[in-house]
């Protein structure tokens, strides 16, 4: 038998909470005092520091001249879309509900785009009277739209979602290529904007989002390529010439042991290129890309607390107040295939270089196995009290999770 021991993979550092030993603090807030400050736990936490941080990176490493939105279902927290609103070029909606919190944000409505494979007829005539851009999804919106621009007298600003003929590799979720609810065919989209140029509505350009989730450079890069290249091609059967080119996003964010960050090195290096030549084969148009996840999922945390520490069978229960209908993602029910960890901590007190640390599964007060926060955590001596903390968890949290199961309370949110 062998004496080899095996080191556990590692989570990716944390950029904006490191582990320093002491306390955590988020927007410079002891958690113990956002905790109190709070009144209840559990909790969401999101540093608006770390946002604008995120925001002034890209700036730092994208070209001059790319718009950069903000896909407000990662996190539609009135509060961070305003923050949001404040220092980026666009907010993308996937409902009139977020649309109504868009509009409040500030943004300006020819800044506001709207997506999603579902829109109702009503919700369509909101956004011609709102004055938003519709990423149309079917043909069925050209005609509902037209209605909406003759009943209001104005003219639908449309641009058309594709659904290429190719995926973004090792993507998280891949929205795009082979048969999909999300966008159109991209073989169908010269008849698709024939019709747009009968109907009389007011096209734009083109929304081509093949992936999310993505930690490998390369593939981002090919994946904006190919896209250009798609727009490029559709552009002459275009009624107008193309004045938007959104080309996704993709980005993804460290979440599990062995995961890197992002590279945004060549990926900047790349959209300076297609910058260069859209100036020469498309000089109308302006590129974005649109990114949700990667601008606000690092700049958040969930905070529970222990109720409970029981061993069963020599394994320690850390027992919870807050669980899988806060937190779906963190239990693994939001996607993972192989259920694996988050980044979770003891957000009371840290991890030196001294310190012992024990295993222990982080659970939640639901009455199913489904409700785990962390399998076989390595954490400091936790006892009913202490403050746990799941990281990377700015994106896809309340509003992701079945905040009514059970009838537990409903889960806070603070921007700090």
């Amino acid at each position: 038998m062998s004496d080899k021991v095996i080191t556990p993979v590692a989570h990716a550092t944390m950029r904006y909470f490191p582990e320093t030993g002491a306390e955590m603090t988020v927007g410079g807030v002891p958690l113990s005092r956002l905790a109190a400050r709070v009144g209840s736990t559990p909790f969401y936490a999101y540093d608006r520091s770390a946002m604008s941080a995120r925001v002034a990176e890209l700036r730092a490493t994208l070209p001059k001249g790319l718009g950069i939105s903000f896909a407000m279902k990662a996190n539609p927290m009135p509060a961070v879309v305003h923050h949001m609103a404040g220092l980026l070029d666009g907010l993308d909606v996937a409902s009139a509900g977020e649309l109504m919190v868009a509009l409040d944000s500030g943004m300006s409505p020819e800044r506001i785009t709207f997506a999603g494979p579902g829109k109702t007829d009503a919700e369509l005539h909101r956004a011609v009277a709102s004055g938003i851009l519709v990423n149309l999804e079917s043909f069925r919106e050209v005609a509902v739209l037209r209605q909406a621009s003759q009943a209001l007298g104005l003219p639908a600003r449309v641009a058309v979602r594709v659904n290429p003929d190719f995926d973004l590799k090792s993507s998280g979720m891949k929205m795009g290529g082979g048969p999909k609810q999300f966008g159109v065919d991209a073989e169908e989209v010269p008849q698709l904007l024939a019709r747009i140029g009968e109907a009389g509505l007011a096209f734009e350009g083109f929304h081509i989002y093949a992936g999310s989730q993505n930690l490998n450079a390369a593939q981002v890069v090919e994946a904006q390529i190919k896209s250009y290249e798609l727009a490029l091609r559709l552009a002459a059967d275009a009624p107008s010439p193309v004045l938007h080119l959104n080309l996704g996003g993709g980005f993804g964010i460290p979440y599990f042991p062995g995961d890197k960050h992002l590279d945004l090195i060549p990926i900047g290096d790349n959209l300076s290129a297609l910058l260069a030549r859209a100036a020469v084969e498309m000089p109308q148009a302006h590129l974005s890309i649109e990114l949700g996840r990667y601008l606000v999922g690092e700049s958040g945390v969930y905070v529970c607390k222990v109720i409970d520490r029981k061993v069963s069978r020599g394994h320690t229960y850390l027992v919870t107040d807050g669980g899988l209908h806060h937190h779906l993602a963190a239990s693994g029910n939001f996607g993972q295939v192989i259920r694996k960890n988050y980044p979770v901590r003891l957000g009371s007190r840290g991890v030196g270089p001294d310190t012992e640390l024990e295993s222990v599964s982080v659970v939640g007060p639901l009455c199913t196995p489904l409700d785990l926060l962390g399998d076989r955590c390595r954490l400091p001596h936790a006892e009913p009290g202490d403050l746990v903390v799941v990281c990377q968890s700015g994106a896809y949290g309340p509003s992701a999770s079945p905040q009514r199961f059970l009838g537990h309370p409903e889960v806070l949110e603070v921007l700090v």
